[in-house]
């Protein structure tokens, strides 16, 4: 269990430019950015012991931010062909 909180920056390292330019110019991109955050801060509370939350809230939280990480690693993809 990682109690690190890792941001997307984190995530894509070699695309933070991209990331940049995503969040500057692409309002999707800032509401799946945002939701990612926010999810990512639960899921570091819940690990961290600061919340409570069952194994399957937890393990239903973590489904979405690979969902999330998935969406994010599609839009770099796509940015990068463009």
């Amino acid at each position: 269990m990682s109690h690190v909180l890792h941001d997307l920056h984190s995530e894509f390292p070699h695309d933070e430019k991209i990331l940049h330019e995503l969040k500057l110019s692409d309002a999707h991109y800032r509401t799946v950015s945002d939701r990612y955050h926010d999810l990512n801060k639960e899921i570091h509370r819940i690990e961290s012991e600061v919340e409570a939350a069952s194994d399957e809230r937890s393990e239903e939280l973590k489904k979405q931010r690979l969902l999330i990480l998935d969406e994010v690693a599609a839009m770099i993809s796509k940015a990068k062909a463009a």
